[in-house]
């Protein structure tokens, strides 16, 4: 299933062009904010592409390679924080820019975005302190512990539950006013899929359900999440939120459904499935 965040024709790693001797596309950020400039025509906004930060007089702590876009390098970096962004250009939240820029360099953006957060908060061993020092694009090596750090992970899983021509869905406090979701949940040590889902689905609403099926996954870079997808029917149990996590829950039909989250998420997905189903 292809995605906002699908990184099809793109090649990660492998070893950096010579200096200078190709443009690049540039992923720079300053604190969680993307550097872009704004267009009047789609897409809507511009990442850096030059052979170097030299020409926006940027100077970052941090690049990284990430590899290669239909054979056009990419790079990552990190400015220090509070670095204003150069002339007609400025930074705004990846978030922000969902259907602004190129999809495909949206998806590669949502890597680095990952990459470069797993750079800088990844220094030190957290065994001895020792700096550690980069064994590859995607690993990091501490000498004295002889450990391996890799990019931090979340998986979760996110849940359609239905009950006949009705779906499940549940208001989080976090939520913006009047929007409702489908469910969702990290997964914990030990578990498989199949049993986050019951699991999170009988803390959150007190429900059980049956009939699971994977439906699909997707990244989340913010920070760091995989969203691991599915539908499953409803088997028994009233509604009972649990007040901490959920503030209101409903079963709703199609011609009757509250403000849902938009195309960016996967959630929206799994609510557009079930609108197009039969």
């Amino acid at each position: 299933m292809l995605h906002p965040f699908s990184l099809d024709n793109f090649t990660a790693g492998g070893f950096p062009p010579e200096p200078t001797q190709s443009p690049a596309h540039w992923f720079i950020f300053c604190g969680k904010q993307l550097l872009i400039k704004r267009s009047p025509n789609p897409p809507l906004a511009q990442i850096p592409y030059s052979l170097g930060l030299d020409d926006l007089e940027l100077k970052a702590e941090k690049i990284l390679f990430l590899g290669k876009s239909q054979q056009t390098p990419c790079y990552g970096a990190i400015l220090a924080a509070g670095t204003p962004p150069p002339l007609d250009w400025l930074f705004v939240s990846l978030r922000q820019l969902y259907g602004q820029l190129d999809e495909h360099l949206f998806a590669i953006a949502g890597r680095a975005f990952q990459m470069m957060e797993w750079h800088r908060t990844h220094q030190f061993c957290s065994c001895c302190a020792t700096p550690l020092v980069s064994s590859s694009t995607t690993a990091k090596h501490c000498s004295p512990c002889n450990l391996r750090y890799y990019p931090k992970l979340s998986p979760a899983i996110i849940v359609r539950v239905t009950r006949g021509d009705e779906i499940l869905l549940a208001r989080s406090p976090r939520f913006r006013p009047g929007m409702y979701s489908v469910l969702a949940g990290f997964v914990e040590p030990g578990e498989s899929l199949e049993e986050t889902v019951m699991r999170e689905v009988r803390e959150e609403v007190g429900i059980e359900v049956k009939n699971i099926c994977y439906f699909g996954s997707r990244p989340w870079p913010f920070p760091n999440s995989l969203m691991l997808a599915f539908s499953a029917e409803y088997a028994g149990g009233d509604l009972r939120p649990e007040p901490e996590e959920i503030e209101a829950v409903a079963w709703f039909t199609k011609d009757a459904l509250p403000e849902v989250p938009g195309p960016l998420s996967i959630a929206r997905t799994l609510i557009d499935a079930f609108l197009a189903s039969a």
